[in-house]
């Protein structure tokens, strides 16, 4: 069986946290708890294989996804599991994953397989084992540490939002693939959100806080700058969202007024070509 690393990224956890990092601690050899919080939360984990890193402060995910990363790379491993604090796996999900990968003969070439990612709004079970998206999120994926080299990893000063989409497009772009197994499902929490009709057209509003939208507005047009000329669609239906939430997150969430306002900063950081992470 494969050596696997995992990393679960933390920000201010609870102990519900230890139940799903129970559902697939079993099968990897180590586990990196990358915690963004201000303190010190190693009480809540008493797992041998479980390495806790307290960063202290909030660095974001892309750059704890890299620091684990790059611990998995100098201790040999050649995949790492990348975690949420809120995903579980199902049963075995883990070990069947890591049966599919030993067997495919075109590992050499995919740079994350991942789970399907079962939500309160995700679509159906396709009927074929495996599928091919084109981007997928972060939470559950088992990515190939050659490639993530090759692709020189997760853009840190991206800090949130956006982080798995490039990182995708950005494999793609080198000639890379991503695996979905239908068959391995991940349930992952998606917070506050609600589903409205809004001029008979059904809208997901996912109640992001103000922080949030502005680094999903600046980001977004960043991506639509890295990746539009490879992939237009995409990247096109990327920003006619981002308007989209100009409208529906300002009237229909909670806190629209304070959201525009983060909205219409994250825009124009992105005209001034700022990133990293939001400064007052």
């Amino acid at each position: 069986m494969m050596h696997l690393a995992g990393v679960v990224v933390l920000y201010n956890p609870d102990r519900d946290v230890v139940e799903n990092i129970k559902t697939y601690i079993e099968d990897l050899d180590v586990l990196y708890a990358i915690d963004n919080s201000s303190s010190n939360n190693s009480n809540i984990f008493s797992f041998e294989k479980i390495e806790y890193i307290p960063l202290m402060e909030n660095k974001g995910i892309a750059e704890a996804l890299n620091i684990a990363a790059n611990k998995a790379i100098n201790q040999g491993y050649k995949y790492l599991l990348t975690m949420d604090q809120d995903s579980k796996f199902n049963s075995n999900g883990i070990k069947e994953m890591k049966l599919f990968i030993e067997k495919d003969i075109q590992k050499e070439n995919v740079g994350i397989y991942s789970p399907f990612h079962r939500t309160a709004i995700s679509d159906p079970v396709p009927n074929e084992k495996y599928s091919s998206p084109l981007v997928i999120m972060t939470s559950g994926n088992i990515i190939n540490l050659n490639i993530y080299k090759v692709i020189e990893g997760f853009k840190s000063w991206m800090f949130i939002d956006c982080v798995d989409f490039e990182y995708g497009l950005n494999l793609r772009k080198h000639g890379y693939d991503i695996k979905r197994i239908n068959t391995i499902f991940l349930e992952h929490e998606l917070g506050d959100y609600e589903i409205k009709k809004i001029f008979g057209r059904k809208v997901i509003c996912d109640n992001h806080g103000p922080l949030r939208r502005y680094y999903i507005v600046r980001n977004s047009f960043y991506l639509y700058d890295m990746y539009h000329d490879s992939y237009p669609d995409y990247c096109d239906a990327v920003i006619k969202e981002v308007k989209r939430s100009f409208f529906y997150a300002t009237v229909f969430e909670k806190q629209g007024i304070k959201k525009l306002v983060f909205m219409i900063r994250g825009y124009l950081d992105y005209k001034k070509n700022i990133k990293g992470k939001y400064k007052n």
